[in-house]
């Protein structure tokens, strides 16, 4: 990552900081790669307190409270339960703003209804809930790369 100063990260990063917006964060398709970003921008450990891999179902149940009829229902990769991560996140780290990701990074796993490049992102800032729908083109790494920048930006934009 670059980490000069108008990196995603050092933008964001500053407004958090400056504004002491805590921040926490939710992780299934992007494995981290979300919250490496932020920690990236020295000073982040003021409002950063806890990211989350959530990587299998059961996991999204036990840690992040999301409802097994959801995932039943609606699957792991739809709005339903990127909204339904967010919320358990910030209920359970007590921050001001959550930001969860559920998608299909590749190369398989994709179907007619839900091809590989789909994501679901959830923001939480201060009890305003924003999901967002992204499909991105290119390999595993291209889509985790594109998510978590489509998503920072977002949030950037709505800090604004």
């Amino acid at each position: 990552m670059d980490n000069n100063i108008n990196s995603i990260e050092s933008v964001l990063g500053k407004i958090l900081v400056k504004n002491k917006l805590t921040i926490s964060s939710a992780e299934s398709c992007t494995g981290g790669l979300l919250s490496g970003t932020l920690i990236n921008y020295p000073g982040i450990s003021a409002v950063f307190t806890q990211g989350f891999v959530t990587y299998s179902n059961e996991a999204k149940m036990e840690l992040l409270g999301v409802k097994k009829d959801t995932l039943d229902k609606y699957g792991a990769v739809s709005p339903q339960t990127a909204e339904e991560m967010v919320i358990g996140l910030v209920n359970r780290t007590k921050t001001r703003i959550g930001i969860s990701v559920t998608g299909i990074a590749g190369p398989d796993g994709g179907t007619d209804d839900k091809p590989v490049g789909l994501v679901y992102s959830g923001i939480y800032i201060d009890g305003k809930i924003i999901i967002k729908k992204y499909n991105f083109n290119g390999d595993r790494q291209q889509v985790r790369n594109n998510t978590v920048q489509s998503i920072l930006n977002l949030l950037i934009d709505e800090l604004k």
